[in-house]
């Protein structure tokens, strides 16, 4: 198992032994807590940069940093400043009262977006949400569509969150069967058609909801130039462009939105995850007068969102992202570890696609499943994340160093061609 933050030749964690501590924890999880995860064999109790220990001692490499939302690593110094100078004076006030660190934090993230408003919220899902009220209430009032007509065109393989609105488009038969009756109101085509995109369209049309770069379905990263005519056929058809850039937002893809790949900007981005620095949950609906002034008093809302501490920490992840220091990293780093992945094709890996600090591998599935080969990394001191059977996902914090990704390539190519023990 590693021992410091480079290299280590040693390769294998003891595996949890009855009465153990980690198997004492995971045992009182396994009867006390819904089954809604089936987690790593793995507890931990302490993280550091890109690096976290476990119950007993074991360090690990985070290469999952929680879906993106420890895109600065765990513990990053002015992240966990800003919480507990702000946990020593409010923490709550809820949005019936003004709080000192909500305007500033909305001002700068919407300078960061090149947009005019915030809308606070807490969890992804729940900005997901937003956005679907705030475009169907925009078609109403400001395109005209006739009421409950409205309808989002969405993507096939699409992950938004676990609401029951949400699974009511989802292609994931396990987020959605036994789930039903479902919300109406979404059509969905293939992603990365520009023509079925268009097709789809008609007066009923408010929005379009997409990701950049779909996370959940593997780092699939659309063809190049379809950002682009999502955009003009929203332009053209006055319909609403909405980004989902919650795990592809705030420096993972090397710029600060995925859509800056393209030079594309929607008209709404749902963000959350990163927002929060791992320390509390943030999200936000980030939009211009037009779109947002559609939102009145009473017509949404949320205890918690746009809480003072949750703005004092998303306003310092803002402060982080200014000098592009976090995004550069991601583009500079992510392109080693692209040409790293790419020598494991035909090697145990089949295909490779990445972006900046993120990139999806399929495996040969004739070789191990993606939770096999998950297992095999973390026995290496590694932490990676399947999806889809025989894929497996990886997105280090963005404070990883390239000594640590070099260690994690040697690590992922031994896991796919030496036997198992």
């Amino acid at each position: 198992m590693p021992t410091t933050d480079t290299h280590d030749t040693h390769d294998t964690h003891d595996t949890p032994h009855p009465g153990s501590s980690a198997q004492l924890h995971m045992s009182l999880a396994e009867t006390a807590t819904a089954h809604n995860y089936q987690p790593l064999p793995v507890v931990l109790a302490s993280g550091q940069g890109a690096w976290v220990t476990d119950v007993d001692g074991n360090r690990y490499l985070d290469c999952l940093a929680g879906y993106s939302a420890l895109n600065f690593g765990h513990g990053h110094p002015r992240l966990t400043a800003a919480a507990q100078e702000q946990l020593a004076r409010l923490t709550l006030t809820s949005r019936a009262f003004h709080n000192d660190r909500l305007g500033p934090f909305c001002r700068d993230l919407a300078e960061l977006a090149g947009m005019d408003l915030v809308l606070p919220m807490n969890t992804g899902a729940e900005a997901v949400e937003t956005a679907i009220k705030v475009a169907r209430k925009w078609g109403y009032e400001r395109k005209g569509v006739a009421p409950d007509r409205a309808t989002v065109i969405v993507a096939d393989g699409n992950f938004h969150g676990r609401t029951t609105t949400i699974v009511s488009f989802s292609s994931d038969p396990v987020a959605r069967d036994g789930f039903g009756p479902f919300t109406p109101g979404f059509r969905t085509v293939p992603y990365g058609d520009g023509a079925a995109l268009e097709a789809a369209v008609d007066e009923n049309t408010v929005a379009v909801l997409l990701e950049p770069i779909q996370g959940e379905a593997g780092v699939r990263i659309p063809p190049p130039g379809y950002l682009q005519a999502v955009r003009d056929v929203c332009t053209r058809e006055n319909v609403l462009f909405i980004a989902d850039e919650i795990q592809s937002g705030l420096g993972r893809t090397g710029t600060t939105f995925a859509c800056d790949a393209e030079g594309v900007t929607p008209d709404i981005y749902v963000l959350g995850k990163a927002l929060g620095g791992g320390i509390v949950p943030v999200s936000a609906v980030v939009s211009r007068h037009d779109v947002l002034d559609v939102i009145r008093p009473g017509s949404h809302g949320s205890t918690f969102g746009g809480n003072p501490l949750a703005a004092a920490v998303g306003h310092a992840v803002v402060e982080l992202l200014r000098s592009g220091e976090y995004q550069a990293r991601a583009a500079e780093f992510g392109a080693r570890l692209r040409t790293r992945l790419e020598d494991l094709v035909g090697h145990g890996a089949v295909a490779v696609r990445s972006r900046g600090l993120w990139a999806g591998i399929d495996l040969d599935p004739t070789l191990m499943t993606g939770r096999q080969a998950c297992m095999r990394l973390l026995d290496r001191g590694i932490l990676a994340k399947d999806t889809h059977g025989s894929t497996i996902r990886l997105a280090p914090p963005l404070v990883i160093e390239p000594s640590q990704l070099d260690w994690l390539c040697d690590q992922l190519g031994e896991a796919l061609t030496r036997p198992a023990d």
